[in-house]
């Protein structure tokens, strides 16, 4: 099933499929919620819940709704905060009656789910990250985000795409599916002002390392030995979760490694689900 909800007036866009332990798969920026596709096929036994996030495929920006002012290296930009993707996330599982669930994150979705937890740790049964991480923007990065937020507003935001389409996927993936490139390519369709938000909200979002020790659920940790963004030794600090986690590195696999190696990657988060399903 297919469906939209509102928050404050603008819609967003979600898939409601299988049946069983419902999982909320939150996807990275810049591609859409299409990226889980091939890892939930592989999965049996739960009700996958896929939201587009805020500015993402179907579900509409509400600039209006994003404050200025937080990203102090471009102090006019628009913040999409991970504080304002939680809301949405918990919008969601107002509107379908879910008292909790598990869930996954890659990339920014990984940062909402800490975010989440500080906000509703009641509602999360269990979480998994894939090619995420608790520690904030180093200088390089926010030198970067200021960079591609530039190119953004100078009408560069289908080169800068495109560029993030090879640099995302993993070089193994990249030799053996090229095809691969131009599939995630198809799942970029941010907009200039989406792209500003969304670089501005990563950049501004906080110190999740202490959040971390606080955890008290299931965690489980998928990293991408091929990941340019996120390295397998940022993913290591989820070790630190009271609650457990289980560590994994797919040594072939870059950023999209839920994409790219969906095979390993259910391989590893279905006999974890499994506790959640008993």
């Amino acid at each position: 099933m297919n469906g939209t909800y509102l928050v404050n007036g603008s819609r967003f866009a979600f898939s409601d499929t299988g049946s069983g332990l419902p999982v909320i798969f939150l996807h990275p920026t810049p591609v859409d919620s299409e990226f889980w596709r091939p890892l939930i096929k592989r999965i049996g036994g739960v009700r996958a819940v896929v939201p587009d996030l805020r500015g993402h495929g179907s579900s509409e920006l509400g600039a209006q709704q994003l404050p200025a002012g937080g990203f102090a290296q471009v102090p006019d930009a628009p913040v999409l905060t991970m504080a304002q993707l939680a809301s949405d996330v918990l919008a969601l599982l107002d509107d379908l009656a879910l008292p909790d669930a598990v869930f996954a994150g890659c990339s920014i979705g990984g940062y909402v789910l800490l975010e989440l937890w500080r906000r509703a740790p009641e509602r999360m049964r269990g979480l998994a990250f894939v090619c995420s991480k608790p520690q904030p923007d180093a200088e390089a990065n926010l030198l970067k985000r200021t960079d591609t937020i530039a190119r953004a507003l100078a009408g560069e935001t289908a080169k800068l795409l495109d560029g993030m389409a090879q640099t995302l996927v993993g070089a193994t993936a990249r030799t053996r599916q090229p095809e691969i490139v131009a599939e995630v390519r198809a799942q970029m369709t941010l907009t200039a002002d989406a792209v500003v938000a969304v670089q501005a909200g990563l950049a501004t979002r906080p110190d999740s390392v202490p959040t971390v020790t606080t955890i008290g659920v299931p965690v489980l940790a998928i990293a991408g030995g091929e990941d340019l963004s996120v390295s397998p030794a940022e993913m290591e600090a989820f070790q630190a979760a009271r609650g457990g986690c289980e560590y994994h590195l797919i040594a072939d696999a870059g950023h999209f490694a839920a994409y790219e190696q969906p095979q390993k990657a259910a391989a590893l988060m279905t006999p974890w689900l499994r506790q959640f399903q008993d």
